[in-house]
């Protein structure tokens, strides 16, 4: 069974940064999709950024764009979320998810992974 270690949650103030760690120590995660969804309390789950990790292209969700950025180390399965200019929004459980499919400028869906984290809990508050 896939293991995905996730890391690197907690409390910062608006404006801060935190980074996320996922990995999968046990899995080969080539030409996979790795990366990360969001859910806050009462709203749906939603797609932050994601590493195609044959090609290494990446996609970033709305919320994401311009201020997280996802890269992936293959050596050690893992791929970190850099998450800066934080904002009390970004509020949320953070889930680790590993799936395949192919890119699309539409990002990947829900449905192309099988694989999740317990999750990492962000807290951006003054």
């Amino acid at each position: 069974q896939v293991q995905l270690v996730e890391s690197g949650g907690g409390s910062v103030q608006p404006g801060g940064s935190l980074r996320l760690s996922c990995s999968a120590p046990e899995s080969d995660v080539s030409n996979s999709i790795m990366g990360w969804f969001r859910q806050a309390p009462g709203k749906e789950r939603e797609g932050v950024a994601f590493v195609y990790t044959g090609s290494g292209m990446t996609f970033y969700g709305d919320s994401a764009k311009g201020r997280f950025t996802i890269s992936q180390v293959n050596a050690k399965n893992t791929v970190y979320l850099q998450m800066d200019s934080l904002k009390p929004e970004d509020t949320a459980m953070y889930y680790c998810a590993l799936g395949r499919g192919w890119y699309t400028s539409l990002g990947p869906k829900t449905s192309d992974f099988n694989h999740w984290g317990q999750g990492t809990q962000v807290t951006v508050s003054s």
